[in-house]
């Protein structure tokens, strides 16, 4: 930024030591800049920073804030005909101005939480290839698994990423839009800088007769790898992840069952990990559970219930109120599991 105070920082935040309140080094002007999303503003520059960043000739005379901004592209949104032409605009908005991106979904996060992620951005991931039209994120596939290191290391030095969200679900390529979407949730309801997060897809192929028959698919389009070389291709993605971004959290997402538990128990005691199918819903279930059972004055050894299903989600949701009833009741955790069928 031009004519700032490069030590200014947020009156709340600016303590935190992630911090990145305040002016931000700004190394690209012109056409450069209002291309890249991360520093771009749009209509909302002011005249010093149209003048130091060579802006005056590429933009309307006209400046107007964050919230006309935000208004202006809230209308189109408003004007797209479906839920998925909602959510490509939401994505074009994403590539060109993430500060107004994100200020539009902070200012309607409940109608727009379904179009930017479940159940919409569902349909955006089976047609991911076809609706493509920018890389977001990195792409690793099994054929180059020497390239592994290298790849994972083009977003900054060991300090430069906080979270890493990893897609494998059996949508192909297009998984990593679920890491995308998930790690927008992360920064509107979490307060995780955007720029300090990094989505990844392993593709290992796909069983998707769909993709495999599209000719547009942007996937490895073979039937999907399994067994030793699958869990090789895991650990040198974890391996290098945990030595190029030391401090990062790593979050895996829609590791389907036979994977998920085996996974998350390998490597929880070697790197700082979650699985959001496994412990993320089985906590969150927990948590309505435990605010019903007060509600209703029910103690926990007399809660007894019933999951449907035993998918990564099901055997999670089960494991968490085991536990739970474990803790609260001083049985073992294989009593506990007597209350759950």
């Amino acid at each position: 930024m031009a004519g700032h105070n490069k030590e200014e920082k947020h009156h709340r935040f600016g303590h935190l030591p992630l911090s990145t309140s305040g002016p931000q080094d700004c190394a690209v002007t012109g056409h450069e800049l209002l291309r890249t999303p991360y520093l771009n503003k749009g209509s909302a520059f002011p005249k010093d920073e149209r003048k130091e960043f060579g802006l005056y000739g590429l933009l309307p005379q006209r400046i107007q804030s964050l919230h006309q901004q935000a208004e202006r592209a809230y209308a189109q949104y408003g004007s797209a005909p479906s839920a998925i032409a909602k959510n490509d605009f939401m994505t074009s908005m994403k590539e060109q101005n993430e500060v107004l991106y994100y200020k539009l979904i902070q200012d309607h996060l409940k109608e727009m939480f379904p179009i930017i992620y479940t159940p919409t951005e569902g349909e955006a991931i089976a047609n991911f290839s076809r609706h493509f039209r920018r890389p977001d994120g990195c792409f690793l596939n099994i054929e180059d698994i020497d390239l592994v290191k290298d790849n994972i290391g083009k977003w900054g030095d060991a300090d430069s990423i906080d979270l890493i969200i990893l897609g494998i679900g059996d949508q192909g390529v297009g998984g990593i839009l679920i890491s995308v979407a998930k790690l927008v949730i992360y920064t509107v309801c979490a307060g995780i800088h955007p720029s300090r997060t990094l989505p990844v897809i392993l593709d290992v192929g796909t069983d998707n007769e769909d993709l495999l028959k599209d000719d547009l698919y942007l996937g490895l389009q073979k039937p999907r790898v399994r067994g030793e070389e699958y869990d090789k291709f895991v650990d040198t993605f974890v391996q290098a992840a945990k030595k190029k971004y030391p401090r990062a959290y790593i979050h895996f997402e829609d590791f389907g069952l036979q994977n998920a538990r085996r996974i998350l128990d390998r490597y929880t005691p070697k790197i700082a990990c979650f699985n959001d199918d496994v412990q993320g819903t089985g906590c969150v279930t927990l948590a309505a559970m435990m605010a019903g059972l007060h509600v209703n004055k029910v103690p926990m050894k007399d809660l007894r219930v019933v999951i449907f299903g035993s998918g990564t989600a099901g055997t999670g949701i089960a494991d968490q109120i085991k536990d739970a009833i474990a803790v609260d009741t001083d049985k073992s955790k294989e009593e506990a599991g007597k209350q759950i069928w």
